[in-house]
């Protein structure tokens, strides 16, 4: 990899050139989804930026589901890039509170539904094993874990995004990713929240794997009820005001 390729930089905004510059170095290395980029000090040392800088600009890519950082590994490519691609940031209101929580699932279940639909429709052989081995680590975490199991879960429901062929479902459940892991951190005081949802992800990969799309629908939905219902039970015990 000839690193010669990434010209350093001389602008104010950093961010924003920091961003364009990776733009330009991926497409002039013919990069392909899957492959490992530079490390952060080299990519610093051709920019002529901080680490700090590159840091924060792949943490944006990650953010929008264009790379992905592995813990000892690096940081890969997960979907092509161009220099005139848009991002669509994400406005989310914080708390823990149950409306946002409710908008936030909202949002989750048409996700949810559909990927699983399209999934069930596309997915290859080779996709079908993935969501397995997916799924067994996740329903192996939450036996031996006593049912937590969020990052195995994540892991799980983004194969079935990333099988779906459409990269907006991956690249918006992952600008959503922090508001969504609250749904596995005991939201409104529920200490099994999201147990109940557990036998669904066998269900949508049985669906999945028999290429039934309204099937697959149908037990995303149900997962999805579960997760509802877990939060208004939160909200009854809390006594705070619910949506009817």
């Amino acid at each position: 990899m000839d690193q010669n390729s990434l010209p350093p930089i001389q602008t104010t905004a950093r961010d924003d050139a920091v961003l364009k510059a990776l733009v330009g170095f991926v497409r002039a290395e013919a990069l392909q989804p899957g492959e490992r980029l530079p490390t952060e000090r080299i990519l610093a040392e051709r920019l002529k930026v901080s680490r700090n800088t590159v840091r924060e600009a792949l943490t944006r890519w990650e953010g929008l589901g264009l790379v992905e950082r592995r813990q000892g590994s690096g940081t890969y490519l997960k979907a092509a890039v161009s220099p005139d691609m848009l991002h669509m940031p994400l406005t989310l209101a914080g708390g823990n509170d149950f409306t946002s929580l409710m908008q936030t699932l909202e949002i989750r279940r048409a996700l949810e539904a559909e990927a699983a639909a399209l999934c069930a429709e596309r997915a290859s052989p080779a996709d079908i094993a993935e969501i397995e081995r997916k799924l067994d680590i996740m329903e192996q975490a939450f036996r031996t874990r006593d049912g937590m199991s969020s990052e195995e879960d994540w892991e799980f429901h983004q194969a079935v995004y990333r099988v779906s062929g459409n990269p907006l479902f991956e690249q918006i459940i992952a600008a959503m990713h922090e508001l969504f892991h609250r749904f596995w951190e005991h939201p409104l005081g529920v200490r099994d929240f999201g147990h109940a949802s557990f036998p669904y992800h066998r269900t949508i990969y049985e669906c999945i794997a028999a290429r039934d799309p309204q099937g697959a629908r149908a037990e995303a939905l149900k997962l999805i009820a579960t997760v509802e219902d877990d939060l208004k039970r939160g909200a009854a015990k809390l006594k705070l005001p619910s949506q009817t």
